[in-house]
This record gives C-alpha cells, sequence and structure tokens, in this order.
C-alpha cells in the first residue's frame, strides 16, 4: 500500500497544472525526478503527451454506504469509482449501519479501504451517538483509533441543537479535529421536497427556503468564532450562503466550505419533469445561485469541491418523487463537471482545479503532512481504546514518527500524505487527465455499484485517463488496474 518496492514508472511528456511537458520518475512511492528528457533503467513508460497532470484529487465527502448498505454501494466499488475518478483519497460519510460514532466502527471502514487498495479512505466520524442529535458520540476515542478521525459530522442531518454544536466544536480543538456541518435548519425544512420559488409553486411540491441553510451557517460561523475552532460547511448551495461564509472569512474566522459539482451545473429547473435522479439535499438550486457558486469558488471563499457521492439502488431512485431517496453519485463525473462549469468559462484554471480539488481539501481533512497528519499505524497496533480522552499524538512532519492511541505505543508506518505539489520528494499521488476529449456518460460503465447520475446521457469534456496512489497505477488507460 505505501508503494514501497513497487516498479518505478517514468511518465513522459505530462504538462503539469497545464503548464510545458515535463517527465515524472516515480519510485518508492515518491516522485523522485522531474524535469525533461529523464531516462531510468527498468522503469515502466507511459506516455504522457498532452495530458494533464494533476495531484490526486481528495474528497471530502463521499457515502460509501458500507457497513450495512452494501446493496448501494460498498468500500471496494466506491473507491473503485474515485480512482477513475482520479481521486486518491476519500473521506467516508458517518451515516452508516451502524452508525460510524464509536472507534470500532471507525477501523473497520479504514482497514475496508486498506484492503480494496483503490485509494485512501478517511473515515468521517459521527458527532452525535447514532446521529440522534441528543449527545456527543466518542469524539476522542475515534481521534485516538488507527483510523485517527480529525473530521466529525452529522451530515445528512444537522447538528440543530446550538448548544450540542458548542460542545462539539469546543471538545475538537483539543486534536484539531473539524466540525462539518450539513446546514438544514430542520424545522424550516419539513416535508420539503425542492427549492422554495417559482419552480416549487409551478410543480407543486414543498420548498424548501434558502434561508434553511443560511440561518444554520450563520448561526454556526458566529459558534466557530466564539469558541476558536474548526467549522466546514458542506454541500453550500446558495448565493446568501456564500455571502455568509465571505462575512466569516473577512473576521478571519476558522469557517471552510465545499461546494458539489452538481451545484455548480444543474438548476432546479430540471426537478420540473418530476424526474427522482434530481432529487437531492440541499435540492438544485436556482441559476442566479449557481453563478454565485461559481464565482465563490473561483475567489476562494468556497474552499473546495466535494463530491456528496450518494448512491442509491435503483428502487429507492425509480419511483415517484415523494417517496425517492435524495442524492446523486459523483466520484466518476466531478472532475469531468468542475472543466465544464469552471474551466471552460476562465473561472479557474487547472492550478487552481488542483488547489480546490486536492490542496485544499487534503488541508481541511488533515491530510496534507501538516502537524496533525493522519498516519498509518504499524501492523500489529491497529486497535481502538473506547477512550474519550484526545491521546497524544505523534509528530505529524515528515514520513515517519512514534506516539500512542489506544492506551498503547506504535510505530507509526507512513503519513497519508496527499495535496503535495508534483515536485521531487513529494508521494507520488496523481492523476492525468484528457482535457481534449468529450464523451457522453454512461451509468452502466460506472464502478460504483449504483447509477443514479443526473449525468446520464450527458455529454461532458474530459477523461482520467490513469491514476497513482503512492507510486503504483490504480488506473490506466481509463481502465483500473485490478
Amino acid at each position: 500500500m505505501t508503494g514501497d518496492g513497487a516498479q518505478p514508472w517514468l511518465i513522459r511528456g505530462a504538462r503539469l497544472l497545464g503548464g510545458p511537458a515535463t517527465d515524472l520518475l516515480l519510485a518508492d512511492g515518491l516522485i523522485v525526478e522531474a524535469g525533461t528528457g529523464i531516462s531510468a533503467r527498468g522503469a515502466q513508460v507511459l506516455d504522457a503527451d498532452g495530458l494533464i497532470a494533476l495531484p490526486g484529487l481528495v474528497d471530502l465527502h463521499a457515502h460509501l454506504r458500507e457497513p450495512g448498505r452494501e446493496d448501494a454501494e460498498t468500500v471496494q466499488t466506491g473507491t473503485a469509482a474515485a480512482a477513475l475518478g482520479g481521486f486518491t483519497a476519500v473521506h467516508a460519510m458517518a451515516n452508516t449501519d451502524p452508525v460510524a460514532d464509536t472507534a470500532g466502527v471507525v477501523e473497520q471502514i479504514w482497514r475496508l479501504g486498506r484492503q480494496a487498495g483503490h485509494c485512501d479512505v478517511q473515515p468521517v466520524g459521527a458527532v452525535t451517538a447514532g446521529l440522534a442529535g441528543s449527545r456527543l458520540a466518542e469524539l476522542g476515542a475515534m481521534a485516538d483509533s488507527a483510523a485517527r478521525v480529525r473530521i466529525f459530522s452529522d451530515d445528512g442531518r444537522c447538528v440543530s441543537d446550538a448548544v450540542l454544536m458548542r460542545r462539539a466544536l469546543e471538545y475538537v480543538k483539543a486534536f484539531d479535529g473539524v466540525i462539518a456541518q450539513h446546514a438544514q435548519e430542520p424545522r424550516l425544512t419539513e416535508g420539503a421536497q425542492v427549492n422554495e420559488g417559482e419552480v416549487s409553486g409551478r410543480v407543486g411540491l414543498t420548498g424548501w427556503p434558502a434561508v434553511a441553510e443560511e440561518a444554520i451557517i450563520a448561526r454556526d460561523c458566529l459558534l466557530a468564532a466564539h469558541v476558536g475552532s474548526a467549522l466546514h460547511v458542506c454541500h453550500v448551495s446558495t448565493a446568501g450562503s456564500v455571502e455568509i461564509i465571505r462575512w466569516a472569512k473577512s473576521k478571519g474566522w476558522r469557517v471552510t466550505a465545499e461546494v458539489t459539482p452538481h451545484h455548480l451545473l444543474l438548476t432546479d429547473e430540471l426537478v420540473a419533469g418530476y424526474d427522482p435522479v434530481y432529487k437531492v439535499n440541499p435540492p438544485l438550486r436556482t441559476a442566479a445561485d449557481v453563478a454565485a457558486l461559481r464565482q465563490g469558488l473561483a475567489d476562494g471563499t468556497i474552499d473546495c469541491v466535494a463530491t456528496d457521492h450518494a448512491p442509491h439502488p435503483v428502487e429507492e431512485k425509480d419511483t415517484e418523487w415523494q417517496v425517492a431517496a435524495f442524492g446523486m453519485t459523483g466520484l466518476e463525473t466531478a472532475l469531468r463537471v468542475v472543466h465544464q462549469a469552471m474551466v471552460q468559462p476562465g473561472l479557474l484554471d487547472w492550478a487552481g482545479v488542483a488547489d480546490r480539488m486536492s490542496v485544499r481539501p487534503a488541508a481541511i481533512g488533515r491530510l496534507d503532512g501538516a502537524a496533525g497528519a493522519v498516519r498509518v499505524p504499524a501492523a500489529g497496533h491497529a486497535h481502538s481504546s473506547g477512550r474519550q480522552a484526545g491521546g497524544t499524538h505523534g509528530s505529524g512532519s515528515g514520513t515517519h514518527g512514534s506516539g500512542t492511541h489506544g492506551g498503547g505505543s506504535y510505530e507509526a508506518g507512513p503519513a497519508l500524505v496527499h495535496g503535495r505539489p508534483l515536485i521531487p520528494g513529494s508521494p507520488a499521488n496523481l492523476a492525468l487527465y484528457d482535457e481534449a476529449t468529450r464523451s457522453v456518460v454512461d451509468p452502466t460503465m460506472h464502478a460504483s455499484r449504483s447509477r443514479n447520475t443526473p449525468f446520464s446521457g450527458v455529454e461532458l469534456p474530459g477523461r482520467v485517463q490513469a491514476t497513482f496512489l503512492r507510486g503504483r497505477p490504480t488506473v490506466l488507460d481509463g481502465k483500473l488496474t485490478r
């Protein structure tokens, strides 16, 4: 898994972040040389002429469904989809069955990711026990487990109790954790189905007001400032939310935010046909909201793109709108959608895409190699503590270190470092992307177990040609290597 001992690879002629053609030599899990005219005896050669080289993408928000909903997705199929989309790390949300609210469950998910091997899986822990919103989950024990959880979220449900939200923010400060909020005031969205506005009135479905999102974001920004803790806002969807986050950042508060690919491209006009593939939480909004989200991502108010990959079996989507499940798949189309929504209009260049889809999400998820970076415990020491304390952690710099977790010592393995520049010494996590091609999205060809993509039959630009995880190819020629 670390890439140590893997066959060296020489990538010829890749355009790093869309720049001049450059050769990259990958060996022992690292980029060991970058330049032109590189030769390496015994290395496997990949001709990347014309391909864009990006640092491996990092997704802060994916639902891998395992344990409990393997009919919709598994860690194996979800991470395969991620690799095909150019991702080398994904954060798996906590709304599994059982809920990922204990050290034991997050370690199970972490181990499943290690076994699958397509990309790194970093579990997200629940904020509240059972996602019930009544008492805090075992935050310290999850942080101190083998999974080294740093992001906590009740995603799918809002932590609506202000006192509980404050306590969560206070608690995670001890280990530089992040509370990721699903901003949805529950009383304002009872029975809501689509964005509240002209379209909801026309189709006769209960409206979902923008203020239900904006009110929670405003409250939580104030709480984060009061506590001095880190808040991350999930799937921002309204122009008002962008303005609130911009205001909070202008104060220097520790607030970050994400937007989904589908909220960058699709509008609520699509729900007029009552096709539940467009039913999502938060709902698709207006064209004005889409424009504000694009501008917010371009100017850095919104930090990153996160897929909110939400697979569902066909019977949960192929039904009448009112009873259909909320959610869309997104791992295999995310980069292509961002290409169309942000790169083609000139709102981001490829360096900007790398920043919003790799560098910033890696930093928010504490996967960037800075202090507190997540590490791979040595074999035989991946046990949980069940304790609620934060514990003692090893140094976060470099690639190796030692520390304690679960009340016992361990020798840490390589840090799960992502979002680093494509230069010698960085982990060899990268994606090669063909920006020149176009093709129609065919969900029957996707690796995900579910088919509920809103882009089925839509022509999108680009294709991920290859993905490397610590120097080992997980995707070559657009296909999984295993």
